[in-house]
């Protein structure tokens, strides 16, 4: 046995699989949650006007929305955006001097094998972005599945990472001028269902490797109950996303 194995905590065929369900969900369900991508989109815009970067070629996958796009493509440049974007494994060469990423990186079983193949995917002086739920993230809903569960729990939220964990993992990976931030969005809801129904329109749900059964009926009836507990006086719960980001460049050398 390898010392060094990368856990199997997620399933790769998972990960795809919900993120396809999720785009074919902005097509059909009427007014699909988009607010996680929508925030990652407009921090990507704030930081490169900030930061003046004006890149030839970028990867930016769609869910970041047309906003992103005009900017990319205001200086001539060019915008991949591929379907599906593979951390698990190398980019074929360094040619992107932009890389903008929403929520890919949140559910890889090596995060630190991502953000080297993220590095050397870049263009010397390239620049990336990548945007995540954190740690702190979905405790009603966290609250909820323990209650759902009562005395057996099972695994069904995802491990996220702790964003103090994050600058080590960026000097690890190589990454010149490394900065991480954190921030949240509050989003109050009148129902577990629809707090559900959001996380799959983002590609959010679970891609655990070993996946618990479905709640049975009075699994979710307890959840349900637990998640109304924290309802204020309107009778909406407050949910939290931590979202972390994470910036950094390739050095001018290549290194």
């Amino acid at each position: 046995m390898q010392e060094n194995a990368v856990p199997n905590i997620f399933s790769e065929s998972r990960r795809v699989n919900r993120w396809h369900r999720s785009r074919r969900r902005q097509g059909v369900v009427l007014d699909p949650a988009r607010f996680v991508w929508d925030d990652a989109a407009e921090d990507m815009i704030e930081r490169l006007l900030f930061l003046r970067h004006e890149p030839d070629v970028s990867l930016v996958p769609d869910e970041a929305g047309g906003e992103i796009d005009a900017l990319l493509l205001k200086h001539g440049g060019t915008v991949d955006r591929r379907a599906w974007i593979d951390l698990e494994n190398p980019f074929a060469s360094a040619e992107y001097d932009f890389i903008g990423l929403a929520e890919h990186i949140g559910s890889v079983n090596d995060l630190p094998g991502a953000l080297i193949h993220l590095h050397s995917a870049l263009k010397p002086g390239g620049l990336a972005i990548v945007s995540f739920i954190g740690g702190a993230s979905l405790p009603r809903l966290r609250s909820a599945m323990l209650a759902a569960d009562d005395d057996r729990p099972a695994a069904r939220i995802h491990p996220m990472v702790d964003p103090r964990a994050a600058p080590m993992l960026l000097q690890r990976a190589g990454w010149k001028d490394p900065v991480v931030d954190t921030h949240t969005l509050t989003v109050r809801y009148s129902s577990l269902g629809q707090l559900v129904s959001d996380l799959r329109d983002q590609g959010l749900t679970s891609a655990l490797s070993d996946s618990a059964s479905p709640l049975g009926k009075a699994a979710l009836s307890r959840a349900n109950a637990a998640f109304m507990q924290h309802a204020d006086a309107d009778g909406k719960v407050a949910e939290t996303f931590e979202i972390i980001t994470l910036t950094g460049r390739r050095s001018l050398a290549g290194t």
